[in-house]
């Protein structure tokens, strides 16, 4: 006995509603970053490939998609660029070529990135690791690209070593020194806060590739926080972190703070349009809970805020 298996496409209800994005995500390529005369960096990277469905249409033909996107992120990944966010701008073009229905292509990317640093103190070489953030977006008017990194630090409490500082200052009273001597010692010894492990997220968006150094970009993540950390420490690098920190204690509100004014100092050469986009995610130690602050502006609010 045959049973006929029903047409579903002949019975799908007709399409009236629009789609922003519909696509693909943990697509894996290798990425190889040309550096002049210097090897290669190949990163291992994940993409995000999205186009907008236009009402009227029920899908976007997910597997013949599927078959163009993987050869379009083949042909780009299989030659060195020098800026990944220039490899996301080339496929988000190509999409938006191939997909005449589509008024709007994305393309976005991920990637550990490993470079060589020195510890602080001790001098030896170690391993510094963060994830690359990268997108592009390609419309009729134009493509607009993203650059960016997620890096990770340490945070004191300020609230927590003003506490510590008020039972330093009571005890040295009780022991019989002298107030002036209390602040000279309070300033050459920061007192204990609780810290935290800091997540600090810098981007940033401008019309074609913004005129940015990845390396750059990281550095400025990295001293936002209340010290750098390190993958290797002996005991004087971890003396030296732990010191920097609690000299320089700050609440994940100031890490933003301190991302806001690391760009406007470093980047000053960009566009008052160019979007920056700041993220701050502390870990906290003594709670269950984490604390967040975030901020998005254009680099001329940024600019008319701190009166550069």
């Amino acid at each position: 006995m045959s049973h006929q298996l029903p047409d579903v496409q002949a019975s799908a209800p007709d399409v009236t509603v629009g789609l922003s994005q519909v696509g693909v995500t943990g697509v894996e390529k290798l990425v190889k970053l040309a550096r002049g005369d210097d090897r290669p960096i190949v990163l291992m990277a994940e993409f995000e490939v999205f186009v907008d469905l236009p009402s009227g249409r029920k899908g976007i033909d997910m597997s013949r998609n599927l078959a163009t996107i993987d050869e379009i992120l083949e042909e780009i990944t299989r030659e060195e660029a020098y800026r990944v966010e220039d490899v996301c701008g080339d496929a988000a073009e190509r999409l938006l070529e191939k997909h005449d229905y589509t008024t709007t292509a994305e393309v976005s990317m991920t990637a550990e990135l490993v470079t060589r640093e020195d510890t602080p103190a001790s001098g030896l070489e170690t391993q510094s690791t963060a994830t690359i953030v990268a997108s592009a977006t390609a419309t009729e008017e134009g493509t607009r690209a993203e650059i960016g990194a997620e890096v990770t630090g340490m945070t004191v409490c300020p609230c927590s070593q003003g506490m510590s500082e008020s039972r330093a200052r009571e005890k040295l009273a009780e022991l019989g020194v002298d107030g002036e001597t209390t602040d000279a010692f309070l300033e050459a010894v920061p007192q204990p806060g609780h810290s935290q492990r800091g997540h600090a997220t810098l981007t940033i968006t401008t019309d074609g590739s913004p005129e940015v150094d990845l390396r750059d970009v990281i550095d400025v993540a990295r001293d936002s926080m209340s010290a750098r950390i390190y993958n290797m420490a002996k005991r004087p690098d971890e003396d030296h972190m732990t010191y920097h920190a609690h000299a320089n204690a700050k609440f994940v509100e100031d890490c933003v703070r301190a991302l806001a004014e690391g760009t406007l100092s470093e980047f000053d050469h960009l566009a008052d349009d160019a979007v920056i986009r700041m993220k701050q995610s502390n870990d906290e130690s003594i709670h269950q809970h984490n604390a967040y602050a975030e901020r998005e502006v254009t680099m001329g609010d940024l600019r008319d805020e701190l009166g550069e």
